[in-house]
């Protein structure tokens, strides 16, 4: 999901309801999860893309400081 950040992945689960899990798996330490979510419409919405997109900007500066995510 090139529009949260560089390397931010989604994987789509689907059963009788449609659910979204995003997250980034770049680095060697660990897969962070962003954001997991019901999808409710069939468009991801601007605010579950927004909170995405600040906890990855959110995780690089703390990545970048040196401090353990």
């Amino acid at each position: 999901m090139q529009t949260v950040g560089s390397g931010v992945r989604e994987i789509r689960v689907r059963t009788q309801r449609a659910y979204r899990v995003i997250y980034v798996a770049k680095f060697k330490e660990a897969v962070y999860v962003l954001h997991a979510f019901l999808k409710k419409t069939s468009k991801t919405s601007q605010a579950d893309i927004a909170l995405a997109r600040e906890r990855f900007q959110r995780l690089m500066r703390r990545i970048r400081h040196g401090e353990k995510a």
